[in-house]
């Protein structure tokens, strides 16, 4: 007993400055990160065009804008009132249709675009789209988050461009945010969008009137929060909770095994954390479901951390309310960390690899914990069914002869 005790002490050491040199490191590799990539260039001015000449009230009203260009001859105007933001597109335009869209991390899917064009009879149209997909009959006419005010969009064409005007209303004020600009020179059929044939992607800096391209580290940050977190939370840790309520009878080898993969599912879980943190902070993504559960899930894996640590002893009384309290939040943690992921997955417009591959963990995982809880039913109804070979009987009744013959 006094050896399996000094073995937990020794696997505690080793836990705690394993969690403390991930920390340091990560925090290293982060701040180095926000020094580096995402650096915002200033462009030059725009070219000098009267629009108030050919857009409707109230856009012909705005006395100043900030311009920009943002892409070849795409130039990006925009002023601030209040909680209200002016957004003024204009691009080369002959035929087909114009959009620009605000994403979450710069790529296409969930994101909500202002789409422009004009129809075969010279009537100009301009909608919102959401782009949940990157399928054609995943983007949605009529539909986006976009919050746009009472004010009806507006769009014109002046010559050989077009101008697609709305007004946004927040009361969080624009930062860096990613805008994804594309063309057709087809027009949309049915208010359904051709495939584009050009696009691009840029961070727009609302608060300076910068632009910069999207990095690729942000698109990779964004999959290597995903992918971490299905490694951490949807395969690390339900591995290690399925061997700490099965393989109880390989003792002390389930335990040392169950303790070093949660600490290690527990290292991958706080990156994640640490990952969307930053993440949020470079591109203020916005996603509060998401965002709130991830935290939730980290505290509840604190909290079996510190009752690794807080363990009490087996023949003490408090025993049976920590088993209770360790084997529940585990089991909230894991529940809550899988549907977060599927929250990821659909806010990211995951493609269809990542929805079957994980899909496809789950379902492993599943079968296994099904398998394993009937061979454990069946074991418990095994041993209860034994004939009971042996019985002691009651202290204080007589088992055996008292006529013994007195030599």
């Amino acid at each position: 007993m006094a050896k399996l005790r000094s073995w937990t002490q020794i696997w505690r050491s080793i836990a705690e400055v394993c969690i403390l040199n991930f920390v340091l490191n990560f925090k290293i590799v982060t701040l180095a990160d926000d020094t580096g990539s995402n650096s915002i260039v200033s462009e030059g001015n725009c070219k000098n065009t009267n629009y108030q000449i050919f857009l409707p009230p109230p856009y012909q009203n705005i006395s100043s804008t900030i311009c920009k260009p943002v892409w070849h001859s795409y130039e990006l105007r925009y002023t601030k009132t209040g909680d209200t933001t002016t957004i003024i597109l204009s691009a080369p335009y002959t035929v087909g249709w114009v959009g620009i869209g605000f994403s979450r991390d710069g790529m296409m899917a969930g994101s909500s675009a202002m789409v422009g064009w004009t129809n075969k009879h010279g009537h100009a149209k301009v909608k919102q789209f959401y782009l949940r997909g990157r399928r054609q009959s995943e983007v949605i006419v009529e539909k986006g988050e976009l919050p746009l005010n009472n004010v009806p969009a507006a769009v014109a064409t002046n010559g050989a461009e077009i101008y697609i005007a709305f007004q946004l209303q927040t009361t969080i004020p624009f930062g860096k945010q990613p805008i994804l600009l594309a063309f057709s020179t087809k027009r949309p059929l049915n208010h359904h969008l051709s495939k584009h044939e050009d696009k691009t992607a840029v961070i727009f800096d609302f608060s300076s009137g910068s632009t910069g391209p999207v990095s690729n580290w942000l698109v990779e940050m964004r999959k290597n929060h995903g992918i971490v977190g299905i490694i951490g939370w949807g395969l690390i840790l339900p591995v290690g909770a399925i061997i700490g309520r099965y393989f109880r009878h390989k003792d002390p080898l389930w335990f040392y095994l169950h303790s070093v993969i949660q600490f290690v599912g527990f290292a991958f879980g706080l990156a994640t954390v640490l990952l969307g943190l930053q993440l949020y902070r470079s591109v203020h993504v916005h996603i509060p479901a998401h965002r709130g559960i991830g935290i939730f899930v980290l505290v509840l894996s604190i909290l079996q951390i510190l009752a690794f640590f807080l363990r009490p002893d087996k023949d003490s009384k408090f025993r049976n309310i920590w088993n209770l309290y360790h084997s529940w939040f585990g089991r909230m943690a894991l529940f809550f960390a899988a549907l977060n992921i599927v929250l990821g997955m659909r806010a990211a417009g995951a493609g269809n690899n990542w929805k079957i591959g994980y899909g496809f963990l789950v379902s492993i995982i599943l079968v296994a914990v099904i398998v394993l809880e009937v061979m454990a039913y069946l074991k418990r109804s095994q041993k209860r069914s034994l004939p009971h070979t042996f019985q002691m009987d009651s202290v204080g009744e007589a088992t055996f002869p008292t006529n013994l013959a007195k030599g």
